[in-house]
């Protein structure tokens, strides 16, 4: 039909009618109570949940509890082991996001350790582990909370984007959503809302979110980070890892969200998805000890820095895609330090023909690759990262 009506985006008609229930909610206040209950109840429970500390579900999972707030104050000194209750699946169950929170003896700074932001980025929740499990609440001075996996539907299946089944499955990422809408037109949106709400900017400082490349990419050790922001640069460069990229990158990171929030936070980026990288998971292990030290979160010297690795501090970046379908032979590495003019890639058909030779436009140093080796059009193939004067704008960083 050319009716425009029905033409509209159905997301949009989506949040259309959600904001004409939210309203519609607000009119039925004085109707009574039981008619205004259901639609107003998340809102409401958003607002106790600020003023009234932890709210435990009284759910059992697993012998863990169940909580759907937090407030470290709460807490008494020591290690605690919690199921976050996020958003509800289409059975109407919930997704139970897991949570570590080592309290210390004395009252101190707080810092959020994140993971699984990304259902295919396996190394930070390993990395992640093995912090939480070097710290002793006994001698600590205030609180470390990790936030393993928080896009549950997204890690059941080792994928990247959250399978959204509202609208006939939408891949969303939440990455884009934050700080999220626990009234939201999306579960992603909702849980983002309520994780953040009420886990992340109640009981945290400072905040690390940690990330992989995507599946298909291969990535070195390296920080997406606001370094103008004098707290953040002090963080980031306490890790003896290869590079950090100087971006703001996306908005709706997470990383951003929490800055807006008054959080200071970045993204270090752990190597290759789907997998343990047990060469570069140690040196974030390094450098996260050596951020709650500078914190005086644990006591102990600091240990090896981005000093000591020679880290590449860029503020542009370069993503070269291809131009065909086939078959993809790459000639740099992870690390490699590249020029204007270098040929980085062939691609050839599947006679063997080569139909397409990729060529770098930038000098600086190679930032990721891709390791599947077939390419359709517009697949990110290699990233560079390299300093302009002033930096590029807009940004070329392709996830």
């Amino acid at each position: 039909m050319s009716d425009e009506t029905d033409s509209l985006d159905r997301r949009d008609f989506m949040r259309a009618t959600i904001a004409s229930v939210g309203a519609s909610a607000a009119l039925a206040a004085h109707a009574g109570p039981a008619r205004v209950q259901a639609a107003s109840a998340p809102a409401a429970r958003s607002a106790q949940a600020a003023s009234r500390g932890t709210v435990f579900t009284g759910d059992v999972i697993g012998g863990k509890r169940v909580i759907s707030a937090l407030d470290l104050e709460d807490l008494a000194p020591g290690r605690h082991l919690f199921y976050f209750q996020g958003v509800q699946m289409p059975t109407g169950q919930h997704w139970y996001v897991s949570v570590i929170v080592a309290k210390g003896a004395k009252p101190g700074k707080r810092i959020a350790l994140i993971s699984g932001v990304h259902g295919d980025e396996i190394s930070p929740m390993h990395m992640i582990q093995s912090v939480m499990a070097q710290l002793d609440p006994a001698t600590m001075s205030g609180s470390a909370m990790a936030v393993l996996d928080v896009s549950r539907p997204a890690l059941e299946g080792m994928a990247r984007r959250w399978p959204n089944s509202g609208r006939g499955i939408d891949l969303i990422d939440i990455n884009r959503e934050w700080p999220g809408n626990e009234n939201g037109d999306s579960a992603p949106s909702r849980h983002a809302g309520l994780l953040f709400n009420r886990l992340f900017r109640p009981n945290a400082d400072f905040a690390i979110d940690f990330h992989t490349g995507t599946t298909g990419m291969d990535l070195t050790g390296f920080h997406l980070a606001r370094m103008d922001l004098p707290e953040v640069r002090a963080m980031a460069e306490l890790y003896p890892i290869d590079q950090i990229f100087d971006n703001r990158a996306y908005p709706t990171l997470l990383a951003n969200a929490l800055i807006d929030a008054g959080i200071p936070a970045f993204t270090p980026e752990i190597g290759a998805a789907r997998i343990l990288d047990h060469s570069l998971i140690p040196l974030f292990a390094e450098g996260t000890m050596n951020v709650l030290k500078h914190h005086g979160i644990i006591a102990g010297p600091i240990g090896r820095t981005g000093r000591d690795s020679g880290v590449f501090l860029a503020n542009s970046g370069h993503t070269i895609l291809s131009t065909h379908g086939g078959f993809v032979e790459l000639l740099v590495k992870l690390r490699d330090k590249v020029k204007i003019g270098q040929k980085v890639a062939i691609q050839r058909n599947a006679f063997g023909e080569v139909v397409a030779e990729y060529i770098c436009d930038v000098a600086g140093e190679v930032c990721g690759r891709r390791t599947d080796a077939t390419a359709e059009p517009g697949t990110p193939l290699v990233f560079i990262f390299y300093n302009a004067a002033p930096a590029e704008a807009p940004v070329d960083y392709s996830e």
